[in-house]
């Protein structure tokens, strides 16, 4: 019987999870910076854009950097943010009234973009049949005909 730990989980499953863990894809991260254009540069539009295009780039395999432009013209909050991974580009512009909306606006615009460009490249790609789909398939079917003189051919024998 393993020992308990003061959680009341077993000490077996330490070694599970780590192993968990260590098969996972390694995490890409996603570099944001923030400029401010007519507005006060407060930190916590600053975090709250890197929080949310950070998660952008669990969708990208390779290193990522998101530069977002924060502005107010009047009553106009304007945000746009342009995203590049290799030679992957993606740009998005929104504006609403206030700057946190228009940064939810810009991430969730930017991450379907993300979505749709992978879904085309998945379609995209051509593989070819295993030897197992190949066995598998079924013989081409022969006329209604011919399949009956097999047929015949065979209870005759």
């Amino acid at each position: 019987m393993p020992a308990k730990s003061k959680s009341g989980q077993a000490s077996v499953n330490k070694g599970v999870k780590t192993a968990v863990r260590a098969r996972r894809k390694p995490r890409v991260e996603a570099r944001v910076t923030v400029t401010f254009r007519h507005v006060a540069p407060t930190p916590a539009l600053a975090q709250y854009a890197e929080r949310k295009l950070g998660r952008v780039a669990k969708f990208l395999k390779r290193q990522a950097e998101a530069h977002v432009i924060l502005s107010v013209d009047k009553y106009r909050q304007c945000g746009e943010v342009t995203v590049k991974s290799g030679r992957f580009m993606i740009s998005a512009q929104e504006e609403n009234k206030d700057l946190y909306s228009v940064i939810d606006l810009l991430a969730a615009k930017v991450q379907r973009q993300i979505k749709k460009h992978l879904e085309k490249l998945e379609a995209r790609k051509v593989r070819s049949p295993s030897a197992v789909e190949v066995l598998s398939e079924p013989l081409e079917e022969a006329d209604e005909g011919e399949e009956a003189e097999l047929v015949i051919g065979a209870q005759e024998e």
